[in-house]
């Protein structure tokens, strides 16, 4: 018995197309992105110290909050330093 021919569905590849933004990233994304291990990554996500969405069991880093965080981070150590005395025997 011959069986018709079956339709083929168009393949979905696993890369975005580049026009699609991202809006989130995966831990290792994210991770990469920021230049820090992936432990560092979960340190930081378990501790709340970092921007993130936790659906079940996936975790998601939303790509314009981590920038913002980022952002905040360089600016409040910036504030930091120019908050301490200068000299001290340089």
């Amino acid at each position: 018995m011959i069986s018709a021919p079956r339709r083929q569905e168009p393949i979905l590849s696993a890369k975005i197309d580049p026009a699609t933004p991202c809006l989130a990233m995966r831990p290792r994304e994210a991770a990469a992105a920021l230049g820090v291990s992936e432990r560092t990554l979960w340190d930081w996500t378990q501790r709340g110290d970092v921007p993130h969405v936790r659906r079940n069991k996936t975790i998601l880093y939303p790509v314009d909050a981590l920038r913002r965080w980022l952002d905040e981070e360089a600016s409040a150590k910036a504030a930091a330093e120019e908050a301490q005395p200068q000299g001290g025997g340089q």
